[in-house]
Protein backbone atom coordinates (compact mmCIF):
# COMPACT_ATOMS: atom_id res chain seq x y z
CA UNK A 1 0.00 0.00 0.00
CA UNK A 2 1.46 3.59 -0.84
CA UNK A 3 2.49 5.74 1.72
CA UNK A 4 0.75 9.13 1.30
CA UNK A 5 1.55 12.24 3.08
CA UNK A 6 0.26 15.77 3.33
CA UNK A 7 2.63 18.34 2.07
CA UNK A 8 3.07 20.26 5.41
CA UNK A 9 4.85 17.01 7.24
CA UNK A 10 7.91 17.89 5.21
CA UNK A 11 8.99 20.05 7.65
CA UNK A 12 9.88 16.81 9.86
CA UNK A 13 12.59 16.42 7.61
CA UNK A 14 14.18 13.24 10.24
CA UNK A 15 10.98 11.65 10.11
CA UNK A 16 10.80 11.56 6.71
CA UNK A 17 13.92 10.20 6.17
CA UNK A 18 13.28 7.78 8.50
CA UNK A 19 10.18 6.81 6.69
CA UNK A 20 11.72 6.73 3.09
CA UNK A 21 14.31 4.04 4.20
CA UNK A 22 11.45 1.81 5.83
CA UNK A 23 9.70 1.95 2.48
CA UNK A 24 9.94 -0.03 -0.40
CA UNK A 25 8.72 2.69 -2.59
CA UNK A 26 8.37 6.36 -2.75
CA UNK A 27 6.08 8.16 -0.56
CA UNK A 28 3.58 10.31 -2.37
CA UNK A 29 3.07 14.11 -1.67
CA UNK A 30 -0.39 15.82 -1.72
CA UNK A 31 -1.29 19.74 -1.37
CA UNK A 32 -4.27 20.80 -0.87
CA UNK A 33 -5.95 17.25 -1.39
CA UNK A 34 -3.93 16.24 -4.47
CA UNK A 35 -0.86 14.36 -5.39
CA UNK A 36 2.24 16.55 -6.09
CA UNK A 37 5.45 14.89 -5.33
CA UNK A 38 7.30 11.47 -4.97
CA UNK A 39 10.32 11.35 -2.83
CA UNK A 40 11.99 8.02 -1.75
CA UNK A 41 15.50 6.69 -0.42
CA UNK A 42 18.55 6.64 -2.53
CA UNK A 43 18.71 2.89 -2.53
CA UNK A 44 15.35 2.74 -4.08
CA UNK A 45 15.96 5.54 -6.71
CA UNK A 46 19.08 3.22 -7.83
CA UNK A 47 17.34 0.46 -7.80
CA UNK A 48 14.67 1.78 -9.66
CA UNK A 49 16.83 3.35 -12.27
CA UNK A 50 18.75 -0.07 -12.75
CA UNK A 51 15.51 -1.51 -13.34
CA UNK A 52 14.28 1.46 -15.80
CA UNK A 53 17.85 0.83 -17.50
CA UNK A 54 17.08 -2.45 -17.85
CA UNK A 55 13.82 -2.66 -19.38
CA UNK A 56 15.28 -0.26 -22.27
CA UNK A 57 17.31 -2.04 -22.90
CA UNK A 58 15.41 -4.92 -23.36
CA UNK A 59 13.11 -3.04 -25.58
CA UNK A 60 16.20 -1.58 -27.56
CA UNK A 61 17.01 -5.51 -28.08
CA UNK A 62 13.24 -6.34 -29.23
CA UNK A 63 13.29 -4.00 -31.62
CA UNK A 64 16.64 -5.15 -33.00
CA UNK A 65 15.40 -8.45 -33.26
CA UNK A 66 12.75 -7.82 -35.10
CA UNK A 67 14.00 -5.41 -37.70
CA UNK A 68 16.93 -8.04 -38.56
CA UNK A 69 19.56 -6.54 -36.51
CA UNK A 70 21.16 -9.42 -35.05
CA UNK A 71 24.31 -11.62 -34.95
CA UNK A 72 25.97 -15.00 -33.56
CA UNK A 73 26.83 -15.51 -30.26
CA UNK A 74 30.26 -16.75 -31.41
CA UNK A 75 31.03 -13.42 -32.65
CA UNK A 76 29.72 -11.13 -29.76
CA UNK A 77 31.24 -13.68 -27.21
CA UNK A 78 34.91 -12.93 -29.00
CA UNK A 79 34.04 -9.42 -29.45
CA UNK A 80 33.52 -9.69 -25.24
CA UNK A 81 36.86 -11.45 -24.76
CA UNK A 82 38.45 -9.16 -26.65
CA UNK A 83 37.50 -6.18 -25.12
CA UNK A 84 37.93 -7.70 -21.38
CA UNK A 85 40.62 -9.86 -21.95
CA UNK A 86 39.24 -13.45 -21.13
Amino acid sequence: MPQIIPIKELKNTSEISELCHKTEGPIFITKNGYGDMAIMSMEIYESMAQQLAMYQELELSGRQAEEGQVRGAGKSLAEMRAKYGI
